[in-house]
């Protein structure tokens, strides 16, 4: 039984020929990890951040799943295999060094292992609020 958004995915052949390939774009660190940024489609709200090594961001691109590397566990993890908070991959985009994911998703369920629903919902910091110079006339 196929659950939605696991579709056949269609790619830009192009896009995944050698040196056109985002793994090889990707500049992961020494560990050969890359973070990435869950944000939700449609809010713009920032639910989580993972970390990915090539395999992970190959199956996150290519399964429409979103897929960890487990710094604690040395172990793949995907999105709501335990938990049924899945996360559906809607796109998926390099940032300006190419040293960092954003992923935007469908959020089923908690993004949090803690049951919020973001990762930053728990711990909100005070902060003195910048203000911007009044517009030039």
């Amino acid at each position: 039984m196929s659950e939605p958004g696991d579709e056949e995915l269609e790619f830009d052949e192009e896009a995944w020929t050698a040196g056109g390939s985002p793994l090889d774009r990707a500049a992961f660190n020494s560990d050969g990890l890359l973070p990435a940024i869950i944000q939700q489609e449609g809010t713009g709200e920032v639910l989580m951040l993972g970390w990915m090594d090539r395999e992970a961001m190959r199956r996150t691109l290519t399964e429409g799943r979103v897929t960890f590397w487990s710094r604690s566990r040395q172990e793949y993890w995907r999105k709501g295999d335990t938990s049924g908070h899945v996360q559906y991959v809607r796109a998926a985009a390099l940032d300006c060094d190419a040293d960092t994911l954003l992923v935007t998703v469908e959020q089923v369920g908690a993004a949090c292992h803690t049951g919020t629903r973001t990762c930053f919902d728990g711990d909100p910091l005070d902060v003195r609020r910048g203000i911007p110079p009044a517009a030039a006339d």
